[in-house]
């Protein structure tokens, strides 16, 4: 998923349309995750992006999308864009 999200919309509030955004970020990451794994995968994983344009978009780990959603919206940006893309996980062992 490479999307530009706006948030002005003539019609919409700004909340709605966060809702909205927040509801298609998480559909994304549901429907990858049920695809079914390769042999030797042990889950879905993902690299993500987060910024303004896609050309000032900085890496993020998949559970602060809805942090930098937050702040978005605090700092009432017009648009932002998300990138979502899944990769093959591998489980390791913690260190104790």
């Amino acid at each position: 998923m490479k999307k530009t999200f706006n948030l002005v919309h003539p019609k919409i509030k700004l909340a709605r349309l966060v809702d909205a955004v927040r509801s298609d970020v998480k559909k994304y990451l549901k429907r990858e995750r049920r695809k079914e794994l390769p042999e030797g995968v042990d889950f879905w994983d993902f690299d993500c992006k987060f910024g303004p344009t896609a050309e000032q978009a900085k890496v993020i780990h998949v559970a602060e999308i809805g942090k930098f959603i937050d702040a978005a919206e605090e700092e009432q940006l017009e648009s932002f864009y998300v990138e979502i893309l899944a990769k093959r996980g591998h489980r390791t062992k913690k260190p104790k």
